[in-house]
């Protein structure tokens, strides 16, 4: 488990972790159970093509615009997010820019479409902690602050989505959608509440380092809730942007349907990632789908949710990817001037 002690430590074992054949042995497995979930449903894969093949470029583009928009503005929201949390008291640099954190949440979203267990999370907390010396369970305390700030707006989303969906047809199918979105907003909630009120005491008991460890986790997860405001609406905006990008593949595909349930494909493609498959596949496309099928036929729910992982898998491990092998090369050439600067 990455320690605080320095950067190196986590660096070498999640950077292994992330390149190991194991990783393309698991990405192999996850496209083959894609593979098997498309051939086991009767499709009219010939329709399905011929939708794709009548994409419209323009609009494909502004989707793929608006999903890495996104990031900018979830780059600003973790700054502002570590700077209430006292970033600028315990960073040994200056706090890294609005473009940094976007970059490095980037690189964690890369992470988690070619690793299993969502080691995205785990290898941005590294990132912050080796950009500005913050340490790695303090980073990592930021970003499950942020965690819980996504979820309570997914869930607010999904709501309303729900309920406008619900006026103009059958509102079953979403209800399961809006329970796990529930359910998860009021875990993670519990979870923080624990926190707050008994996580110090708790963590007593535990090993001096574990207990040290612990503390600064402690402190950047409630250390980031001390401005809400701007956060939590930052929240809203990525989100809307998500929409907007499912929006644009579905308008890109010509195809007619309602705001409503695009808001709660877009959304629930959000829960359906958090399977630990690399990237959720094997859980977003027959979700996604699933949840089309609600407002248009099969194959092109289908032609839709394909089109839209091309933008949400394969163009975060092609763009993602290059921005990991850019960050660990600056890394790289920084580290080799500040040993030739002591020596």
């Amino acid at each position: 488990m990455p320690s605080d002690n320095g950067p190196d430590a986590p660096s070498v074992s999640l950077r292994q972790r992330v390149l190991s054949p194991y990783t393309l042995l698991s990405l192999a497995v996850a496209v083959a159970f894609l593979y098997f979930l498309a051939v086991r449903f009767d499709l009219d894969w010939e329709q399905t093509w011929s939708n794709i093949k009548a994409l419209d470029p323009m609009l494909y583009a502004l989707g793929l615009l608006l999903y890495y928009l996104s990031f900018v503005f979830r780059g600003l929201r973790w700054r502002i997010l570590s700077r209430s949390a006292g970033i600028e008291e315990i960073a040994d640099s200056r706090t890294p820019s609005v473009w940094r954190y976007s970059q490095l949440i980037v690189i964690g979203w890369f992470v988690n479409s070619v690793a299993w267990l969502r080691l995205g999370d785990a290898y941005r907390a590294y990132a912050l902690s080796d950009e500005a010396r913050t340490g790695f369970s303090w980073s990592l305390g930021t970003i499950f602050g942020e965690r819980i700030m996504d979820m309570i707006a997914v869930f607010v989303l999904i709501v309303v989505g729900a309920l406008a969906f619900s006026l103009t047809a059958d509102f079953s199918g979403t209800v399961y959608l809006v329970g796990a979105a529930f359910a998860m907003a009021l875990a993670l909630l519990a979870v923080l509440a624990v926190m707050r009120g008994y996580g110090p005491r708790l963590a007593r008991f535990l090993p001096d380092r574990l207990e040290r460890a612990y503390r600064r986790f402690h402190d950047g997860a409630l250390g980031s809730f001390g401005e809400l405001r701007v956060p939590f609406l930052l929240s809203f905006v990525g989100w809307m942007l998500e929409v907007g990008r499912l929006y644009f593949v579905v308008q890109a595909l010509d195809f007619d349907v309602p705001l409503a349930l695009i808001l709660i494909a877009a959304l629930g493609h959000a829960l359906l990632s958090t399977v630990p498959t690399p990237g959720g596949v094997g859980a977003v496309e027959p979700g996604v789908t699933g949840l089309l099928v609600l407002g248009m036929a099969r194959h092109d729910a289908v032609s839709v949710a394909l089109v839209d992982r091309s933008i949400t898998y394969l163009s975060i491990i092609i763009i993602g990817g290059l921005v990991f092998l850019a960050w660990n090369l600056t890394r790289s050439r920084r580290r080799d001037k500040r040993v030739a600067d002591s020596a």
